[in-house]
């Protein structure tokens, strides 16, 4: 399965996104993603097996648990063909940041009127 066709279904990006600040017991993610998307545990459990299958995610046994982790590697590949377009909005995230910058010295500069308007 190509990366995009996994990551094209919001259940299993949903995933994904509770895992990105670590492990997780398979219960913990069965429970809020059946609140979110009503959706059957057996079914929960199927998408974790694809994430688990196409190396997006990894799995460890600690006794009954089943600990979900994101597994990185699957995810250099989607890096990768997101390279080719970075060139459409790298400029712009960089004149952002020009701004940014630019707004953060001015209101340095502001701050250091006086009352009276005199820079101190």
């Amino acid at each position: 399965m190509h990366a995009f066709d996994v990551l094209g279904d919001p259940v299993r990006r949903r995933i994904l996104e509770l895992l990105v600040d670590g492990e997780q017991p398979a219960g913990a993610i069965t429970e809020t993603i059946r609140g979110e998307f009503t959706i059957s545990q057996p079914g929960v459990s199927q998408h974790l097996k694809v994430l688990r299958d196409n190396g997006f995610t990894s799995v460890r046994a600690e006794g009954q648990r089943r600990l979900y982790a994101v597994d990185p590697s699957a995810l250099q590949d989607v890096d990768e063909w997101l390279n080719r377009f970075r060139k459409f909005w790298t400029p712009r995230l960089d004149a952002l940041d020009t701004e940014i910058a630019r707004g953060k010295r001015q209101r340095r500069l502001n701050g250091r009127v006086n009352e009276q308007g005199r820079q101190t």
